[in-house]
């Protein structure tokens, strides 16, 4: 005799009598359109054999099992599931969560799928359990594991967009991409929606394409109507203050900059004279006390900047000298080019007003393009698709790398791809309306390799080496370094439950190819980067996969999220500039600013692309929820809600500490955060 019960969330059967009894139940997924009107018919693999194939027969909004076996398969190793076009129906695609199966003694297997099956190519899925390759003993084990990767190399192919950058994932368009790695319907619809709602007003307002000037600075907050944030309306007010420029540095969307300054650079010749002319102190001092702080834009030196609407642009490589007062930063002294000469003076608090504002408003465009193609692209975007492709081609599912891993590589693909065809590319908006656009471009990410360090990745390291550790009010390194460590912890936990030695973590063969191919494909095989060469010990194995997911999550949110907030009021940070830095002090005005910053299509513009690229998306999916269940044993699982518990009492600490602040800082909050790089 055969049962079917029907349940909230699949379909499952079991059979009675002579047979032996085996429960399945099939979970569709949340996607839209998840259901399929086609025939599916799923096998069991056991270690003692295969069933034959059954069809799931349900409704449209659920699928279902009709099976019989005369004899146990032993233990479940895994299912094979195959789509069938009836000739009356058109093919119609699937996406199924997981599939559970309760065997004759009462074990549920468990089996994670989560991806769209679109075609009538049977598929295969390994049993939940987590197995490394040296794991898997039986035969029809290793020839999953097998068919999976070759599977894998044919989907997912590197690429060199341009020499001298990560490589990328070999994809003409969204449609050539798979489906399990796109975009939902929904997100889709709406990041389309936003984008185009937001140039539509910027057209019925007639300004999308102007080549005018500013006349007067406080139009620019007509740009957009109802689109101001709380953040974007404070900078808006206080843009031209000293202390709020200094802040930035410390919490803005480019906090990883500033260092501190035990030597003044030979090519920055800041006298006492300038900085202390009541003598009451001294350059050497202050540094010796270290109250020095530097930020030296000097990739930026000997380059030729865009030219926008027909006109040069102008894109500087300052040196800023900042001073630490007992609560802030603030700017002391600012050179706009690299070589000392007397048309390139040093600016000072004490110039006129004009002078002083040109000097900020030159160093936060430079600030600008360093952020979006260092800090922001190339550090955060470019390095995450490569862990990403380097997981998919490398590790197969049933890996527990890939189930750690997986959750932090959605949407990752798709939006890169988005990125080098809409900003990057010759027509991209770089090339359209930014300084850093044009033969710049690649010269700066190019350069800007070379500053990337492991160091520099690992966020503990990294504020050592800047020597940043004591500095008041430093929110995002308060925030990141709390945060590192819950991620440390739970990597550690995860992984030390699979490597019990370092000899197995060296023995991983599957393991050391994705890291092999990181260190070829994103790091260009460079020794000097200071990432070891190969994977020895679970020490390394955990710091190293802890830097893989703060850079896709925390990371990635600290320079991605406040784009608008500190960007919508644009003349905080110009990505433009239409006139050259003043080569003599006393010769600014106001209307030298106005002419000086982005003509205002160019402002609408990039105001249009940060208020896009800031927007949280409808199915955001935060740091340490994991709605695609991967792992099912119980020690991870229950070091998935620690880790959860964890984050919550962060970010409780993160609100109760913003309520008193002016400005809040909430992008290291684990539950505004993306798990991801999805946007």
């Amino acid at each position: 005799m055969i049962i079917i019960i029907l349940s909230s969330t699949g379909f499952f059967f079991f059979s009675r009598g002579k047979m032996v009894n085996y429960k399945v139940t099939v979970f569709n997924g949340s996607p839209i359109n998840a259901v399929t009107t086609n025939d599916v018919f799923i096998k069991l693999v056991g270690i003692d054999g295969e069933s034959e194939p059954n069809k799931l027969n349900a409704p449209i909004s659920f699928t279902s099992t009709q099976v019989a076996w005369p004899v146990s398969i032993g233990k479940l190793i895994q299912i094979k599931l195959v789509k069938k076009k009836p000739i009356v129906f058109a093919e119609v695609d699937w996406f199924p969560a997981k599939v559970e199966v309760e065997s004759p003694d009462g074990k549920t297997y468990n089996f994670p799928i989560y991806r769209w099956i679109t075609d009538s190519v049977e598929q295969s899925f390994r049993e939940g359990t987590a197995l490394r390759a040296f794991d898997d003993s039986t035969p029809i084990g290793r020839d999953s594991r097998e068919q999976e990767l070759n599977q894998r190399e044919k989907d997912y192919c590197w690429d060199v967009y341009k020499e001298g950058i990560p490589s990328i994932m070999k994809a003409k368009d969204v449609d050539s991409l798979p489906s399990e790695v796109r975009f939902s319907c929904t997100k889709t619809k709406l990041f389309d929606f936003t984008g185009k709602a937001a140039l539509t007003e910027l057209k019925l307002k007639g300004i999308a394409d102007s080549k005018d000037n500013w006349t007067d600075i406080n139009d620019v907050n007509r740009v957009f109507s109802n689109k101001d944030t709380k953040i974007s309306k404070y900078v808006e007010e206080h843009w031209k203050e000293d202390a709020f420029f200094g802040y930035q540095y410390l919490n803005g969307i480019n906090p990883i900059l500033i260092r501190r300054c035990t030597a003044l650079p030979e090519n920055f010749p800041v006298t006492d004279e300038m900085l202390f002319p009541d003598g009451q102190s001294s350059l050497a001092d202050e540094m010796k006390n270290g109250n020095i702080f530097l930020l030296d834009y000097k990739r930026f030196d000997g380059l030729k900047a865009n030219i926008v609407h027909g006109k040069q642009q102008y894109l500087m490589a300052p040196l800023v000298l900042l001073q630490k007062t007992p609560d802030k930063l603030m700017p002391i002294a600012i050179q706009l080019k690299q070589t000392p000469a007397e048309d390139n003076p040093i600016f000072l608090p004490t110039d006129s007003e004009y002078d002083w504002l040109m000097a900020k408003m030159f160093v936060r465009s430079a600030d600008s393009s360093e952020h979006q193609l260092n800090v922001h692209l190339l550090r955060t975007h470019l390095l995450a698709e490569v862990y990403a492709v380097s997981l998919l081609l490398n590790v197969p599912m049933v890996h527990p790398l890939y189930k750690l891993l997986v959750p932090h590589t959605r949407y990752t693909l798709q939006i890169n791809l988005m990125a080098r065809n809409l900003l990057i590319s010759e027509s991209g908006f770089f090339n359209k309306y930014a300084a850093s656009g044009g033969e710049a471009l690649f010269t700066i990410l190019q350069r800007s390799m070379s500053s990337i360090t492991y160091k520099s990745l690992c966020m503990p390291d990294d504020i050592a080496e800047r020597g940043m550790e004591d500095v008041p009010n430093y929110y995002y390194m308060d925030d990141g370094l709390k945060l590192w460590d819950i991620i440390q912890r739970f990597v550690e936990g995860v992984l030390s439950f699979y490597y019990k030695s370092d000899e197995q973590v060296q023995h991983d063969l599957e393991l050391q190819k994705w890291f092999s191919d990181i260190l070829e494909h994103g790091f260009l095989s460079q020794e000097i980067t200071g990432i070891p060469q190969c994977l020895s010990s679970v020490t390394e194995l955990v710091k190293f996969v802890t830097m893989v997911v703060f850079t896709c999550s925390a990371q990635h949110s600290a320079v991605n999220d406040g784009q608008f907030d500190y960007g919508g009021w644009m003349p905080n940070s110009p990505f433009s500039l239409q006139l050259a830095p003043p080569t003599t002090k006393g010769t600014t005005s106001e209307a030298t600013m106005l002419n000086t910053l982005p003509d205002i299509g160019t402002s609408a513009q990039g105001m249009a692309a940060l208020w896009l690229l800031s927007k949280p998306p409808f199915d955001f999916v935060p740091l340490g929820q994991f709605p695609e269940e991967h792992f099912s044993e119980e020690i991870p699982c229950q070091l998935i809600k620690d880790f959860q518990e964890e984050l919550e009492v962060l970010s409780a600490d993160i609100i109760d500490r913003n309520i008193g602040l002016d400005i809040p800082y909430t992008y290291m909050d684990p539950a505004l955060m993306e798990n991801s790089v999805a946007l």
